[in-house]
């Protein structure tokens, strides 16, 4: 029999912002379920708040619908869209008792009061403060603050109720309880909740999907499991739950080669000596002898975790995390193994061998050895290496041949981090100039959604003269 497909509630439809010149969301697709519990997960500056603030009114599109229950609602303003909002800071009336909180939206709706009475004895009873009706607001926790809060935002009877990052003000372990607690509240009031944050657990905890964001754009949309075991790429392996992410060298269908040893899995269609990122949770390797193991190493670190041991190896000059309910001892060699369905493979984020410059010399001196180039606006100047005026070059940068420039001045200004991803012996970043992007590596974990100053190293770069460009013939 089949299953009767779920109503959507909210699409946005190619929706695209801009603050100040730069993209928020970059023509974003997304379609919200009736009764589901959606989270939209992401680092700093990814546009998860922004794409909330669309839903409920206060941010308009420069582009794009955004469709409520079949119909377009752009321009709609938020008192008339039947969404209620939970901010992080609660904005409850502290010279209010909590019933009055709760039942403050109902009288501005003119409700008669015994209808009040009944739906916020109701609801109180629904988020678990049943008996704290004339509690003042400063008189209760963090977590009783919170679900006051939800009471007032779904007293109102909205179809949808946006929470943004409402969990962020509280310790860890009441964050935890209310993880619990607000999907139960989700489940008991039927109604569609969109929730957003940077906290992975909280999105694996609570949500029916996760919509994973950065850099103004939706990497994958999916179950908690779908996301956490079949990540689109190593963005996402990253950002959810603990991953190694390894540079890898698909040698054929279900052929893989890590760390200079080749080994099977189940991926097809990638291409022969197809350069990819390897993905392997530490609970999917299994510790043996060396004898035994496909991959050997050197244990480095061992914490107990409670549930299992975290253990890092060293594997030549990468480092492997492994979670196991065996421990092992400080300078062992152990072999690790993992079986192919668990090794996940996926294209590159930025599949490059180099960072290529093209230009044109503008300048050069052979007496000081020195030469210059336009790139993006600003003068960049080569020393100890001449090229005369109007040389065209090739210059092929290395991906350790760039740099954030640690006195603030760089060769260009203002680079945007895209991403950063660890890979067992550095960080491999992305970043976007104003007219391509940039691949490094760096020991430093880089803060994503900033602007930094990027410097390159002309002593690792490779000196390419391209043939004159043919003269433009006269009519």
């Amino acid at each position: 029999m089949e299953q009767t497909a779920k109503k959507t509630i909210v699409s946005l439809k190619d929706i695209f912002v801009r603050f100040d010149g730069e993209v928020i969301l970059n023509h974003i697709n997304l379609d919200i379920h009736e009764k589901e519990f959606v989270t939209i997960l992401g680092p700093s500056g990814c546009g998860k708040t922004t794409t909330l603030r669309i839903i409920g009114g206060f941010v308009e599109p420069e582009s794009g619908d955004v469709i409520f229950n079949g119909k377009r609602i752009n321009g709609l303003p938020p008192h008339k869209r039947n969404v209620n909002t939970v901010f992080q800071k609660y904005s409850l009336f502290p010279h209010l008792n909590v019933y009055d909180n709760v039942a403050f939206g109902l009288k501005l709706k003119k409700v008669p009061k015994d209808e009040i009475k009944r739906r916020v004895t109701k609801m109180l009873a629904t988020v678990d403060l049943k008996g704290y009706e004339k509690r003042p607001i400063d008189k209760l926790s963090g977590g009783q603050q919170q679900r006051v809060a939800i009471a007032r935002a779904l007293v109102c009877d909205p179809d949808i109720v946006l929470l943004d990052e409402p969990l962020g003000a509280l310790d860890l372990k009441l964050r935890k309880d209310m993880q619990l607690e607000l999907k139960e509240i989700q489940r008991q009031s039927e109604k569609t909740f969109i929730y957003v944050t940077h906290d992975q657990e909280e999105a694996l905890t609570m949500s029916d999907r996760v919509v994973v964001m950065n850099n103004g754009v939706i990497e994958q949309i999916g179950t908690p499991e779908d996301i956490y075991n079949e990540p689109v790429n190593a963005f996402v392996a990253d950002f959810i739950g603990e991953a190694n992410i390894l540079n890898g060298t698909m040698i054929d269908d279900c052929r893989i080669r890590i760390l200079g040893r080749e080994l099977e899995c189940v991926d097809k269609g990638f291409g022969k000596n197809q350069p990819v990122d390897v993905v392997i949770r530490p609970e999917d390797i299994i510790m043996t002898i060396p004898e035994k193991g496909q991959l050997t190493g050197v244990v480095e670190n061992v914490t107990f975790k409670g549930v299992h041991y975290e253990i890092s190896v060293r594997c030549g000059r990468c480092e492997i995390l492994i979670h196991s309910t065996d421990s092992a001892k400080l300078g062992d060699t152990v072999g690790m193994r993992v079986i192919p369905f668990n090794i996940q493979i996926m294209n590159k984020l930025l599949p490059i061998e180099s960072n290529v410059i093209e230009t044109v010399v503008t300048y050069g001196s052979e007496s000081d050895n020195s030469f210059e180039f336009e790139l993006e606006g600003e003068t960049v100047t080569v020393r100890d290496r001449y090229f005369a005026e109007g040389t065209r070059l090739r210059i092929s940068l290395p991906f350790d041949a760039l740099s954030i420039a640690g006195d603030g001045v760089g060769d260009l200004k203002d680079v945007y981090i895209e991403s950063v991803v660890y890979k067992g012996e550095h960080n491999e970043i992305i970043l976007e100039s104003d007219e391509r992007k940039w691949l490094m590596l760096s020991d430093v974990d880089e803060q994503v959604a900033t602007y930094v100053p990027l410097s390159f190293d002309f002593s690792k770069a490779e000196f390419e003269v391209l043939d004159p460009e043919p003269a433009e013939e006269e009519g």
